[in-house]
């Protein structure tokens, strides 16, 4: 009796932190082991990843983890996974062991997988790559054959016979799939409302070229250096215009630089500039970004900090990326300052969805060739996840084979058939601030809400160990709560409150240090809302010497 189950510990009803676990027969098979960056209301986290605490009980059953594509969303958390099971085994394509190498893992602990080559497992299980039109070279959907019929996860793609190579998908091949008997399909569910096929509208050499054509003074591009197929077309539009291509940044000059080599990117190498170029009145510069810090190196350039690149008034910026809602305030106030600058600015038009990701053509398109038994919408907000099981029902899925699911709760399938389970995975969200691969938690993240919205109030004191009597103090410090200077008579009575709290505190034979804090905390918390109506972070330091 075969016996399968299916769950998400990331990337259900959510942008990004997408990391899906099968487990068949008690061996589990991963794919994808994604982040999300963090928006302006996690204060100081850079991103999130999802809770590895039951794949780290499960470690001896993982036969491996499976990644698309090189895109954060979908690999970004390989290395915390990495640090947390050493052990682990990860398979992925070419391009994506070169993305997981440049962010400083080991390549040792990655195994290249070869598109339409089969990776045998025991018991009659396989993982079978297909290769997928996205905007990353070697992008892979992939096929986990099982005695009861496939199951597949489409990872990110769209539909476009035009893209070629390392951007090819090969729909001959998931035809064959769905010939044989397709048990489950994942299926990404982001474009899941837009109308018709994401292709032409993701095309942009045309748009970049009408660009180039009409300023003929210095462009700036600013993008994302893993969107190679963004890249390809800003040199295909500067193609026999004799203008010099300047790249920017470690980061994106390796990339460009290994994807020429490998025959990602295509273009004449005398078409690229050096640090020389970069005055010249025709020169095309390439910046990149990441969407950790959105917009930070334009940021850098406004303000002076660059140490390359000064702005001048005759540059054109495009920004070469889709809009993000959680960065809208920040490239708004951007916008503003280039245009008080004098530079003219470029955006991507709404018509254009350049993200790469399948509408509602291409979902059921994919749906139609594999014909799964049992349809899964994942990856996207819930209401993307809503649409998208509507387009199977659309196509005659029945609605009991249309699952949708949250993050931990777990489909059953046993000998092919779907069965109530109340079984549930416990998932979280791991908040990274840095380097440290620790989560920091809801305490710290509460504090950093509270120094951000009232600041904070520092009593210090030194009491004599010996004498048990005061020495110095209480002294009050403030950061992010009042001016000082404006706020004398209020700072006097917050020493008053604090003195009057140590001395009913201290005896002749000892302190009470615990009570002395608490109480300052809990009578200035009072005082300060009553006058203020602000709650800052209290903190009482009261040493001995």
């Amino acid at each position: 009796m075969s016996k399968i189950k299916i769950f998400s510990l990331g990337g259900l009803d959510e942008n990004g932190k997408n990391c899906y676990v099968v487990d068949i027969d008690n061996s589990l098979f991963v794919f994808d082991c994604g982040l999300k960056f963090a928006n302006e209301n996690l204060y100081g986290i850079d991103y999130v990843i999802p809770d590895f605490e039951f794949l780290v009980k499960n470690k001896k059953r993982i036969k491996g983890v499976f990644l698309t594509h090189g895109h954060y969303e979908n690999m970004g958390a390989i290395g915390d996974l990495i640090k947390a099971i050493p052990t682990v085994k990860v398979f992925a394509t070419k391009f994506t062991k070169f993305i997981l190498e440049n962010e400083g893992i080991d390549s040792k602990k990655i195994t290249m997988i070869t598109v339409h080559k089969k990776i045998n497992f025991p018991n009659d299980v396989s993982v079978f790559p297909i290769n997928v039109n996205h905007s990353v070279p070697d992008a892979v959907m992939f096929v986990l054959n099982t005695k009861d019929g496939a199951i597949c996860y489409t990872g990110d793609f769209l539909i476009d016979p035009t893209m070629q190579k390392q951007y090819a998908m090969d729909l001959g091949k998931v035809a064959y799939v769905g010939k044989q008997k397709v048990l489950a399909l994942l299926s990404e569910s982001i474009f899941s409302e837009k109308i018709g096929h994401t292709s032409p509208t993701h095309r942009l050499t045309s748009h970049f070229k009408n660009i180039l054509n009409h300023h003929q003074e210095r462009v700036l591009f600013l993008l994302l250096p893993n969107h190679l197929y963004t890249i390809q077309e800003i040199f295909d539009s500067a193609k026999n215009l004799h203008r010099k291509i300047v790249i920017m940044g470690k980061l994106l000059q390796n990339i460009v630089n290994y994807s020429k080599k490998e025959g990602y990117l295509e273009f004449d190498e005398n078409i690229l500039g050096d640090l020389s170029d970069l005055d010249n009145k025709n020169s095309i510069i390439l910046v990149s970004d990441n969407k950790e810090n959105p917009y930070n190196s334009i940021s850098k350039i406004l303000n002076g900090y660059d140490k390359f690149i000064k702005l001048k008034e005759t540059d054109t910026i495009v920004f070469a990326e889709p809009r993000e809602d959680s960065s809208e305030k920040i490239l708004v106030k951007i916008e503003n300052e280039l245009a008080m600058y004098g530079c003219s600015i470029e955006s991507i038009p709404k018509t254009y969805n350049i993200t790469h990701h399948a509408s509602s053509e291409d979902l059921m398109l994919m749906i139609n060739l594999l014909n799964p038994k049992y349809y899964i919408p994942v990856k996207g907000e819930y209401r993307y996840m809503v649409g998208n099981a509507n387009l199977a029902n659309k196509l005659g899925i029945d609605k009991n084979n249309i699952i949708l699911k949250q993050n931990g709760e777990v489909i059953e399938l046993v000998d092919g058939q779907l069965v109530n389970s109340s079984f549930k995975v416990k998932v979280n969200d791991v908040l990274i601030d840095g380097k440290s691969n620790d989560d920091v938690g809801e305490l710290v993240l509460k504090d950093r809400e509270m120094l951000s919205e009232s600041g904070i109030v520092l009593i210090s004191a030194t009491i004599s160990k010996k004498e048990k009597i005061l020495l110095v103090g209480p002294e009050v410090t403030t950061r992010g709560f009042i001016y000082v200077k404006d706020s004398l008579e209020m700072i006097e009575e917050i020493k008053k409150i604090s003195l009057n709290v140590i001395e009913r505190n201290i005896t002749d034979k000892y302190v009470e240090y615990n009570k002395i804090k608490s109480e300052i905390r809990e009578e200035l918390g009072k005082y300060l809302y009553q006058e203020t109506e602000c709650k800052p972070m209290i903190i009482a330091v009261v040493q001995e010497v």
